[in-house]
């Protein structure tokens, strides 16, 4: 079974700002969803109470004069619910009663047939049958008699959505007029008016805006996840390029370029503990540049560091791939030759020497320039002492070695098993 993969911490960083990011949206996003339906639903609110106040008013008005009258025209039907509703003029007009119920209730009437809204006032006790209250209503009625100053409900009717608001109406002085007989008294719940009116442009807004909230939700979640992607990636590579120029400053060498002395011990004993378990050799090169002071002291310290360079990138161009050469001390580099005997260190140690020697170097405002160096070559061999003493010894072996080049004229390689 294959191991699962972890994720890095840059993949664990896009996943949490993803989350958290997300997470903001979403609440965001719903909270102007909510917000819009708020909106939606308060403005139908408000023009259901409009309607209800507007009629209202037009019923109190006509409570106020105890009821209206109309001339009686042909096919107008009188109240039989009211006692003596016609009266005859003595133009010979006949004018009939208009209660506020009646009233409107006509009114109602034209307000539907022309499509606008329907409303209605109904009560527990109608004196006429045709204002009993239905299902809505009387569940109204009840919630108004234990305080509620509201009822709304959304209806579907042959695939059309109403919107249904009632609100209680108080018994006034005016209302005893024609209600006084059932018992009601001023200052209870005698009814309720409802208003219905076609709200499907308003569910259809609502959808539309449940769209477009959902895609904008989106389309900002995908652009966000995108540029978020795109931006980790740019912060890792330029981490990494960071990270890799530090890890470059931290193991070379300012001048040469070559490795410094901490990467070049730490390599050493890296190959030491690979040539113990495995029993290969291992050898190492250390050479100095000869009387690097007497060319500072002719052509100036600029001069040296030329001088050092050019040997460095010489004896770099010597090495095999696998052997890593650094800058050890001044004048002094060390080379690591894994798995490498003492004969074959000691001909690369020569091999550089006389490369070194045919090398004209040129410094600027100065003439050509020719230096030598000394070798020391030391070998260590499975079987022989172990651990930071070997390496230590190893060194020290090779640089005692160089001293007896030095000693024996310089330009020259020494080399101890």
């Amino acid at each position: 079974m294959e191991k699962k993969r972890r994720l890095t911490p840059w993949g664990n960083l896009l996943i949490s700002l993803s989350a958290v990011v997300l997470l903001l949206l979403s609440v965001l996003f719903i909270g102007i969803f909510i917000n819009n339906q708020r909106a939606i639903k308060a403005e139908l609110e408000s023009k259901a109470q409009i309607l209800i106040e507007s009629i209202i008013l037009t019923w109190k008005w006509n409570a106020m004069y105890g009821g209206v009258f109309v001339e009686k025209t042909p096919g107008m039907l009188s109240n039989r619910y009211l006692a003596n509703p016609d009266i005859e003029t003595i133009t010979e007009k006949t004018y009939t009663k208009k209660s506020p119920a009646i009233m409107t209730r006509e009114i109602s009437e034209i307000a539907d047939e022309e499509g606008s809204f329907k409303f209605r006032i109904t009560s527990r006790t109608p004196i006429n049958p045709n204002n009993a209250p239905g299902e809505f209503e009387q569940k109204a009625l009840e919630s108004f008699n234990r305080g509620n100053k509201e009822a709304i409900i959304k209806e579907t009717v042959n695939n059309a959505t109403y919107y249904h608001y009632m609100a209680p109406l108080l018994t006034e002085p005016s209302c005893l007029v024609c209600h006084g007989e059932h018992g009601y008294r001023v200052g209870e719940v005698r009814g309720g008016i409802s208003v219905v009116f076609n709200i499907d442009k308003a569910e259809r807004a609502i959808r539309i805006n449940q769209w477009v909230i959902t895609g904008l939700y989106i389309l900002t979640s995908v652009t966000f996840a995108v540029a978020t992607h795109r931006l980790i990636i740019v912060l890792h590579r330029k981490l990494a390029t960071a990270e890799a120029q530090l890890k470059e400053m931290a193991t070379t060498d300012e001048l040469t370029k070559l490795k410094n002395r901490r990467f070049i011990l730490a390599t050493l004993s890296e190959d030491m503990v690979h040539a113990v378990r495995y029993h290969r050799p291992l050898s190492c090169i250390i050479f100095d540049v000869d009387h690097l002071k007497r060319v500072n002291d002719t052509y100036g310290h600029d001069a040296g560091d030329v001088v050092l360079k050019a040997i460095s990138d010489t004896a770099q161009a010597n090495c095999r791939q696998h052997d890593i050469l650094g800058r050890y001390d001044g004048e002094e580099f060390l080379m690591v030759l894994p798995e490498t005997d003492i004969k074959t260190a000691e001909n690369i140690a020569e091999c550089i020497r006389q490369q070194i020697e045919k090398q004209q170097i040129a410094a600027p405002a100065q003439p050509l320039i020719s230096v030598t160096a000394s070798f020391g070559v030391a070998c260590y061999f499975p079987g022989g002492e172990e651990g930071d003493s070997g390496l230590h010894r190893l060194i020290k072996y090779a640089d005692n070695a160089m001293y007896r080049a030095k000693a024996g004229g310089c330009n020259r390689v020494e080399a101890v098993a």
